[in-house]
This record gives C-alpha cells, structure tokens and sequence, in this order.
C-alpha cells in the first residue's frame, strides 16, 4: 500500500446501506498511516489497467474489538472500490486475496470478521468456502459481527 493509494481508499463513499464502511473524514491522516504500517499488512489490488478496484489486510488489524480471536489463523481485511462491489467480480478479487496469502504466508486456516448486515458479502465468504463459527456483538456500538474460518 502507498500513501496515494491509502487516500484514494479514504475517499471512497458506500451506499446508505453500507455507509458502515466509509472512513471518519476527520481521522483521514490517522488512517492513511494505520494503511501504511507494515505491521498492518495492507495491500493495494489493481485490476489490469493499473486501477485501484481494492485492498486487503492481514493480521490484527482485520479483526474487531469484541471478538475470540484464541485460535491461531491469518485474519484478512477485505474492502472494495463501492463502484464494483455488485459487478460480479468480487468472488474472482476474494480468490486472488486467498492465493496472496496463501503463497506468502506460512498458514492453512483464514479468519474474516463480517459485521452481520452485510449479506453480500457474508454470502460471498460462504459461496468461498468459510464457515461461522462465532457472532458477537461489539461493545462501542452494539453492531453484531460474524467470525467465519476458511481451512485450505
């Protein structure tokens, strides 16, 4: 991930219905440098023109506040471009994610945390493979999240 990109993310506007997705517009300097952390693990996925059509995440930073994260797996952040999110594409950049990490991290179980009303994409992690295995609610909010695992 670059600071370019990091700010192109920040700027991206969802749908009413996923609004839940866009950034704090006064926490943008605080995110950019969470996005180019290397401990954070963020990576930029462009398509074949060179376009940023979304990023992911590894590690701590995909999870959320309130979940049992006790079993050992790669947590992976996942967000979309809200332009392509419903163009058919999404399965084919979640398998591309998959095989990221699969060739550069040492591990065959992967962990998303998918807050509850997003069903696209709770049906795309299902339609990939990953089973629930936990839900819970997070404090700060009371916004319900699911915790799905993926064994390769």
């Amino acid at each position: 991930m670059n600071e370019k990109n990091a700010k192109i993310i920040l700027r991206w506007r969802y749908i009413k219905e996923l609004d839940f997705y866009n950034p704090n517009l006064s926490e943008i300097e605080e995110t950019v440098q969470e996005f180019l952390n290397p401990e954070n693990a963020y990576y930029s996925i462009l398509n074949n023109h060179n376009e940023l059509v979304a990023y992911c995440c590894f590690g701590a930073d995909a999870r959320v506040k309130g979940g049992n994260y006790d079993v050992e797996a790669l947590d992976i952040g996942f967000g979309m471009h809200p332009n392509l999110s419903r163009r058919g594409i999404t399965f084919r950049i979640i398998n591309a994610v998959f095989n990221f990490a699969q060739n550069h991290f040492s591990t065959n179980l992967f962990r998303v945390t998918v807050v509850e009303f997003n069903q696209q994409a709770l049906r795309i992690c299902q339609k990939a493979g990953f089973w629930e295995v936990q839900k819970f609610q997070r404090e700060q909010d009371d916004i319900y999240f699911l915790v799905l695992m993926l064994k390769i």
